[in-house]
């Protein structure tokens, strides 16, 4: 069962929302990079990533941070580092909005 949302004349599905939001999170290049590196691997620490990485900790921190408030990935603390992973689920749904999308 689909669910709208009307926006003026348009109706919008709650699929489109899901995949904007999913869409906007993999907008950048940095983060596609961490989504294609922990797609490859089952988990990363983001101490590894700032050494591969020229960015700045503050600049990965708000990138990770994009991701996580997707659902792209998760993170859990294993102090002093923080562990993070794909959020199986949703990279799975997201696959399949996009798939969807690129079926039209």
């Amino acid at each position: 069962m689909l669910t709208y949302l009307m926006v003026g004349k348009q109706t919008i599905t709650i699929d489109q929302k899901k995949a904007a939001r999913y869409a906007k999170a993999m907008g950048h290049p940095v983060r596609l990079y961490v989504l294609e590196l922990l797609s490859r691997q089952s988990c990363c620490y983001s101490g590894d990533l700032t050494e591969v990485l020229p960015i700045a900790k503050s600049t990965l921190s708000q990138h990770l941070k994009e991701l996580k408030e997707a659902g792209l990935i998760q993170g859990e603390i294993e102090a002093p580092k923080i562990k993070y992973c794909l959020n199986r689920n949703n990279w799975e749904e997201a696959r399949q909005l996009f798939r969807k999308i690129f079926e039209l």
